[in-house]
């Protein structure tokens, strides 16, 4: 168990040991959710929930957790109750490409992908491999909850995306453009992640080139 802002979290060697870093995607997501429309938080690849459940404990919404593998789905719902927050989140197991009905919508997105590339995926012998194996490029997760976004998130809502590295985060601004998603921010933590903050036009009207800077 890891003390996770004021959360306690349960996990296992088959998941993702909770980053303390990451726990700045759940305030800053925290932040925006507090200015955005009602509706519901989604958060993709979860994991054992962390990121999403201690969103929710600083700015109640209710919360679904997506992920593929079923032991992280079974340590979100125990950290779930364990947190007060049952009531609050639904969790998901599965391909997120097929855990949403096609009409719902979510006024803020977690995303938290694998994003080490698969050749390098070796550094990392302690980390389930499916919790961190992006891709060659590490981006094929990030690609799909990317694309889940763009199904599911509603008008003048927001995502945060975690990813790896700002390289990573210059291929989301490629990746978007043409589409009514916008970047607004990136955050770098050197040496820990990248943050990602996308936005949606409240109408399609309104919607802007993506653009973005980065905040060390």
């Amino acid at each position: 168990m890891i003390r996770f802002g004021h959360l306690d979290i349960d996990f296992d060697d088959r998941v993702l040991r909770p980053r303390p870093w990451t726990a700045r995607q759940s305030e800053w997501a925290a932040e925006l959710l507090a200015d955005l429309p009602d509706g519901p938080v989604l958060e993709l690849c979860s994991g054992a929930g962390q990121i999403g459940l201690l969103t929710v404990a600083l700015q109640e919404r209710p919360l679904v957790c997506v992920d593929a593998n079923p032991v992280a789905c079974d340590f979100t719902r125990a950290n779930a109750d364990r947190a007060g927050l049952g009531h609050l989140v639904e969790v998901r197991e599965g391909d997120m490409e097929h855990a949403m009905d096609p009409e719902e919508g979510f006024s803020l997105v977690i995303a938290d992908p694998p994003w080490v590339p698969t050749a390098q995926v070796e550094r990392y012998p302690e980390d389930p491999r499916l919790a961190i194996d992006g891709g060659e490029d590490g981006m094929l997760i990030a690609k799909m909850c990317l694309a889940t976004i763009e199904r599911h998130l509603s008008p003048g809502g927001a995502a945060v995306l975690q990813l790896g590295t700002t390289a990573q985060a210059q291929r989301v601004l490629e990746m978007i453009t043409g589409s009514d998603l916008s970047v607004h921010e990136v955050r770098d933590w050197p040496g820990e992640g990248v943050l990602v903050h996308i936005a949606r036009a409240a109408q399609p009207s309104m919607a802007e080139p993506a653009d973005g800077y980065l905040r060390a």
